[in-house]
């Protein structure tokens, strides 16, 4: 078994990989392999098995698909009959990785077909007959097909098993079976997983063959770095949680959020709640049909939603590029479970924030998850009114003073004019300001929510301490080499990230893996940019549009002046 090493010098071409995917992986903007890629291509390559264990967001798609298609282009002659199939738990990530397979073969010619229920079989059928190279199934419907006799693996050379432990989590393991036993004893067989509990291992020892081992340790922050995914944990009674949920989102402001819960009847209730608290909240659960789950990830991906309030189970293999934070509304009863939730944040080197509300007879279960994953979950103190009030005087602080700088408020002058006669400007101003607050739905929830007495108050440091001190960790710096942009244009301009990642990609030519966080608000948004390339984007949007209109973009500090 190896660790990945601190080779940043390895290059994709250094892995022996073909000019077509080489020029593939660099008009997609990969400059270089990530671990899993430098440790497992070269073995695929030569046909090894192979077992892995890394978390999702690591690359493991790239790692496994560049070696098929590398083999696939040394067949002189492809059949109709798949030479790779990839099992993968949900019908999500069969699009994700079809999408992969398809965008890094595209040169190569490569037939890729994704199948899974809920879409019509017809299409299914009709490709298969006319031939495919790669195949990226679910299991169920994988063993529809074998049934049905259209889906044919006598010459299958690859069967890739992604994301294992959620398959056998989902009660895939008989039909895993049923798929491998329909497969040549020849074959090269490949196992990713996030987790390895007996299970896994039990699998691999039926399966594989001699497999080459590897182990991708999740990354580590550097001396002095902030970690990628923030963890932080609120011991809060069960009583107070909804409350205490919506005082950490006000607070931490997510541009998309999966809030996890324990059961169907836990998910309709805390969704209906935190609707009734004006928050975008859409449910996921087993209950639901696939058309409804389709429509919920649409509002999620489109951002007419914010907040997708889940279970495991429905939320296995989502995969949501605009996700910022994920929520345990309880603690999850498996470290396992812990890792699979904040793998869906912090990937693709943007921050992400997993958030934890324990019940007090569940803080013992923290410290096992901290003790098995060895990282530390920060416990806070759930924020005050008077945070939430600082928080929220800072958003209209900020939009008044957007408004001022654009300069289109002439036509208002006659009204001040006339009420200065009657009053001191400054409560003309003071009444102003406290009309477009009450505006923005910030009605602050005057419940406080009591503190719960924990060991970690004295133990750690960083956690107590006055209001002012919590405040001002909560405004949180840039990421490490990051600048923090102000964008002059918000939700109530219909904006999403992908339309600030877009007009920076576009006029700045900046990589869209190069943008950072990015807040969005009802009259501004905040996005961070390499502090090096801040400048050439600020004059690279001068004049340019979001969604029709120009927009003022500056650096943050100079909007707090």
């Amino acid at each position: 078994m190896t660790d990945a090493p601190d080779d940043d010098r390895t290059s994709f071409a250094d892995l022996g990989l073909r000019p077509e995917l080489l020029r593939a992986l660099s008009g997609l903007g990969y400059e270089e392999p990530t671990p899993i890629q430098r440790e497992a291509i070269v073995p695929l390559t030569e046909g090894r098995d192979l077992l892995g264990q890394a978390a999702t967001g690591t690359g493991k798609t790239a790692a496994f698909a560049l070696p098929v298609l590398e083999r696939l282009a040394q067949v002189e002659k492809r059949g109709d009959a798949p030479f790779a199939l990839v099992l993968v738990p949900t019908r999500e990530l069969a699009v994700q990785v079809s999408e992969a397979v398809h965008r890094y073969g595209r040169e190569l010619g490569a037939r890729v077909l994704p199948i899974y229920g809920g879409q019509p079989i017809g299409r299914q059928l009709r490709v298969l007959e006319r031939g495919v190279d790669v195949v990226v199934a679910t299991p169920g419907r994988a063993v529809d097909h074998l049934g049905r006799g259209t889906l044919n693996l006598e010459d299958l050379q690859v069967v890739v098993l992604d994301e294992a432990d959620e398959m056998l989590d989902m009660g895939f393991a008989e039909d895993l079976d049923t798929i491998l036993a329909e497969t040549p004893k020849q074959r090269q067989t490949v196992l990713f997983s996030a987790t390895m509990p007996p299970r896994i291992d039990k699998l691999a020892r039926q399966h594989l063959t001699e497999p080459a081992r590897i182990t991708i340790n999740q990354e580590r922050a550097e001396p002095g770095e902030a970690p990628r995914v923030r963890q932080v944990a609120y011991v809060v009674p069960r009583a107070h949680k909804p409350a205490a949920l919506g005082r950490v989102l006000d607070v931490e402001a997510p541009t998309a959020a999966i809030v996890f819960c324990r059961t169907r009847d836990e998910v309709d209730q805390l969704t209906e709640t935190l609707n009734g608290r004006g928050y975008r909240a859409e449910s996921l659960h087993g209950g639901i049909s696939q058309e409804q789950r389709d429509r919920v990830m649409a509002r999620l991906r489109n951002g007419t939603a914010d907040l997708l309030v889940a279970t495991d189970v429905a939320a296995r293999g989502l995969d949501v590029e605009q996700l910022t934070h994920v929520v345990n509304y309880n603690v999850p009863s498996a470290p396992e479970s812990y890792v699979h939730r904040i793998g869906r944040v912090g990937r693709a080197g943007r921050e992400g924030v997993a958030i934890t509300l324990a019940e007090p007879r569940e803080h013992g279960m923290l410290k096992t998850i901290e003790r098995v994953t060895k990282q530390r979950i920060t416990m806070e103190k759930v924020p005050t009114v008077a945070d939430l009030r600082a928080r929220r005087l800072e958003l209209t602080r900020a939009a008044l003073h957007e408004s001022l700088l654009e300069d289109e408020l002439e036509g208002f002058r006659v009204v001040v004019e006339s009420l200065s006669d009657e009053f001191d400007v400054m409560e003309v101003a003071l009444a102003a300001v406290k009309l477009a607050h009450e505006a923005s739905g910030a009605a602050a929830d005057e419940e406080e929510i009591p503190e719960v007495a924990h060991r970690s108050d004295r133990s750690r440091g960083g956690v107590a301490g006055s209001d002012g001190q919590r405040r001002e960790r909560r405004v949180r710096p840039p990421t490490a080499g990051m600048t923090r942009l102000f964008v002059g244009a918000g939700r109530s301009s219909g904006i999403r990230p992908q339309d600030i990642v877009g007009a920076i990609a576009g006029e700045a030519r900046l990589q869209g893996r190069d943008i950072g966080a990015i807040e969005i608000t009802d009259r501004f948004s905040l996005v961070e940019v390499p502090e090096s390339s801040a400048q050439h984007v600020i004059t690279a949007l001068r004049g340019a549009t979001m969604k029709g209109r120009k927009v003022t973009v500056r650096r943050e500090r100079d909007a707090q002046r």
